[in-house]
């Protein structure tokens, strides 16, 4: 039987390296928690599908006056066969707006996650959204 409470703290410290990469700006380090078949899809714009279409999209974000990004995972939630699971949580992106002043966007996000061969946990999709106007003030 699978230690589905093991999976899941694995999951956690998985994603908060993930988010340590991302904020030390290091392509490849984030790029490394994708698997090479990843779907990424940003708000309103197509998926990216696979690591050269996500370095692309990470490469340009990075290069943005002002980018950075935040993400705090709420829970996981793993199969009981222990090879799959999803996160859902919280976000922030920001950029430097037109005056050269940050402009936070607080936004939802879930992945998805599976284990490869090696039995590492890699994220298969990763989608977000902005969060509703209503619910920015309120945490949620």
């Amino acid at each position: 039987m699978k230690d589905l409470a093991a999976e899941r703290e694995e999951l956690f410290r998985l994603d908060q390296a993930w988010a340590r990469a991302a904020a030390a700006r290091d392509v490849e380090g984030s790029l490394s928690f994708w698997a090479e078949d990843a779907r990424v899809v940003p708000p309103g714009q197509p998926a990216l599908v696979g690591k050269d279409a996500i370095r692309g999209y990470v490469s340009a974000a990075l290069a943005m006056p002002g980018f950075s990004i935040q993400w705090r995972t709420a829970d996981f939630v793993v199969s009981a066969s222990g090879d799959m699971a999803y996160g859902f949580g919280t976000n922030t992106v920001t950029v430097d707006g037109p005056d050269g002043k940050p402009l936070a966007e607080r936004g939802r996000a879930l992945t998805v996650w599976r284990k490869d061969p090696g039995g590492t946990w890699r994220c298969v999709v990763d989608i977000w959204n902005a969060e509703p106007a209503a619910a920015a003030g309120r945490g949620l």
